[in-house]
């Protein structure tokens, strides 16, 4: 998960045009924006790896996650989806909800 969440955040970096369309009208500062979660993705990504702070990256994958809602959920209008099938879009969203399934179940696991 960990190598995951830093690669993606990478990609914020290498790749920040890809990002711009999926962007809703409604969130200001586009490119910062889209910086600011690819640092976030690579701190908590980073912070995965040290088991003192992985309570702490899992609760803010799971704010990232909810936060990115509002781009997945504006892609579900019809002029906002990019031309992607509604089908997929769902699944994007239900892709989302069990990322945040899975830092939950982990952060309620009895820690010995």
């Amino acid at each position: 998960m960990s190598i995951v969440y830093i690669y993606l955040g990478v990609l914020h970096f290498t790749n920040t045009d890809f990002y711009y369309p999926y962007m809703p009208n409604f969130i200001p500062f586009h490119k910062e924006m889209i910086l600011l979660s690819g640092v976030a993705e690579i701190v908590l990504g980073f912070l995965l790896l040290f088991k003192k702070a992985r309570i702490y990256a899992l609760w803010g994958i799971i704010l990232m996650l909810v936060t990115f809602m509002l781009v997945h959920f504006n892609m579900l209008i019809p002029q906002n989806s990019l031309g992607n099938p509604l089908y997929l879009l769902i699944i994007r969203i239900l892709i989302q909800f069990f990322l945040i399934y899975c830092c939950w179940f982990y952060i309620k696991q009895p820690k010995v």
